[in-house]
């Protein structure tokens, strides 16, 4: 976050090169990456917009981050960017009316009214509002707007406080944002997944790759992780492993406000010559919407900004691919507004053939380089196909486990093997088939258990919001099944605060990668 005068700051066409106005003492500092902030205090306006989204800094002129091209200020207007996480929390920046859409709850506390929907994590509201965060036009004092404030979020919460999740809900998730893409009023053109697996079996077989790979071929921009094990790792998480996939790693800024300094962050996945990030984003102290009471929000107070830079407390500096991948899929839904009709294919070129290279930088770890919204927007589309192997999905949820469970609170019985949250058996071939054919879900039941309702209904707080249903049987439910899942390993978030987070990660082994833990801003 930093002061800018009352400078004029000229907006992003298309015809011309970027041009920016900034008072030259104005200078960056730590945390100021993330969405598009706009303070009006009298004649001063205070404006930092992401780096990654196209410029060192752009557009502080108009109140949303969109450039204007042709004519037309993109803010992502109109697209659905599907976000299967821990739930948003109506939180000022994303409690305007159509802002979030409540897909189906398929995690553990879908079974409590209180928490249904409700991020008690602190991930997805983090998440959200990079995405799409916005503050009304009438907020005075901070204002907040996320990459494509334009842009709504359809969210499938599928993790719980503790981030509890079994990669059977995250696939049963995926498999409905396809079925569920084209509902009266969602729009899903971008599916974000700020988290992977430390999966056993390669892409080829993985069912994470395969569910990724129907929602691409449905025209599902799909964006992901890569994962913050670091430089040491040499292959990304799943399903970021996928090739088909925009595979996101981040971006350090280094605390400047110029991209020739910038590296690629030390905790991004490094992958290998087969596969590695595609592209990168900003990824250190990313400012964001916090989730009151989240776990996050409890355990970690030092992520957020100050008294004096935040006195509302609305705000988490977060830093890891998971951030990086919400930069790119904000991105996305403003170039897809733009380009209605370009195909993931067509997305992924384009964002990879006009990004930023990363000057001295690993070739596996920088990939093509830091996403460059303003020159992608400014080329022509590039019409192509990709020629990977294609998975087959075969393989097991065992295998795509990889370690990372969720227990019986009552007996510590990890789920393991074939077979779902529910207990039903896994098989493979009957689930391909169904999913790559978009008949996985009949009504509110998948793989043989009803899971959620069958219709949209609206929840109390005017939000709408898929119809809940109450699990019966032995349903693996809120009320037994706890954390110790997805709780290290795989959440893409490697750090809240750059200060605060110490350990290699809070609880176990899963959301994306070593965990939410940090290091000192340098």
């Amino acid at each position: 976050m930093r002061t800018l005068a009352a400078a004029a700051v000229t907006a992003l066409t298309v015809t011309g090169a970027l041009t920016l106005g900034a008072p030259a003492q104005a200078a960056p500092e730590p945390g100021w990456l993330s969405a598009n902030w706009l303070v009006q205090s009298g004649t001063t306006t205070m404006s930092t917009v992401i780096r990654a989204a196209g410029a060192d800094r752009a557009d502080a002129a108009n109140p949303d981050l969109g450039a204007a091209l042709s004519g037309a200020v993109l803010t992502g207007a109109g697209i659905g960017v599907a976000l299967i996480d821990s739930g948003v929390s109506p939180v000022k920046g994303l409690d305007g009316a159509g802002k979030v859409i409540n897909g189906p709850d398929l995690s553990f506390e879908s079974q409590a009214p209180n928490l249904r929907y409700l991020d008690t994590f602190g991930h997805g509201t983090h998440m959200a509002g990079i995405i799409a965060g916005q503050d009304p036009a009438t907020t005075t004092g901070t204002r907040f707007a996320g990459v494509a404030p334009g842009a709504h979020i359809v969210s499938v919460k599928v993790a719980t406080a503790d981030g509890a999740s079994d990669v059977s809900q995250i696939i049963a998730g995926i498999d409905w944002v396809v079925a569920h893409r084209n509902d009266p009023g969602l729009n899903i053109k971008v599916l974000n997944l700020s988290y992977g697996t430390q999966s056993a079996q390669s892409a080829t077989l993985d069912p994470l790759a395969f569910a990724v790979e129907k929602a691409w071929e449905a025209g599902i921009v799909v964006v992901v992780a890569a994962g913050n094990d670091g430089f040491a790792a040499n292959r990304l998480t799943m399903p970021a492993a996928d090739p088909d996939v925009i595979a996101v790693g981040a971006a350090d800024p280094r605390g400047t406000d110029t991209r020739t300094d910038d590296v690629v962050a030390d905790f991004s996945n490094r992958g290998n010559a087969a596969r590695h990030a595609d592209v990168l984003a900003a990824g250190r102290s990313v400012v964001s919407l916090r989730s009151p009471g989240s776990y996050v929000d409890r355990t970690y107070p030092g992520a957020r900004l100050s008294l004096t830079e935040d006195p509302e407390q609305r705000f988490l500096r977060g830093s890891g691919t998971s951030q990086a991948a919400a930069v790119v899929s904000g991105s996305v839904a403003l170039l897809l507004q733009q380009r209605p009709g370009m195909r993931p294919d067509d997305v992924k070129k384009l964002l990879t053939s006009t990004a930023d290279p990363i000057v001295g930088g690993d070739a596996y770890a920088a990939g093509y380089g830091q996403i460059n919204v303003a020159r992608a927007a400014r080329s022509r589309t590039t019409y192509t196909r990709q020629l990977n192997t294609a998975a087959t999905g075969l393989g097991s949820l065992e295998a795509s486990r990889a370690g990372a469970y969720v227990y019986d609170s009552v007996t510590g019985t990890p789920l393991t093997g074939e077979r779902d949250i529910f207990g039903m058996l896994w098989y493979a071939p009957s689930w391909t088939a169904a999913s790559a054919t978009q008949r996985s879900w009949i009504g509110g039941t998948w793989n043989g258990s009803v899971w959620t309702g069958t219709a949209w209904g609206t929840a109390s707080t005017g939000t709408r919001s898929w119809v809940p249903v109450t699990w019966t049987g032995r349903s693996w439910s809120g009320a037994t099944w706890s954390g110790r899942s997805w709780s290290g390993a795989t959440w893409s978030g490697r750090s809240w605060s750059s200060e605060t987070w110490t350990g290699r990660s809070w609880s176990g082994r899963s959301w994306s990668a070593a965990g939410w833990t940090g290091e000192p801003w340098h």
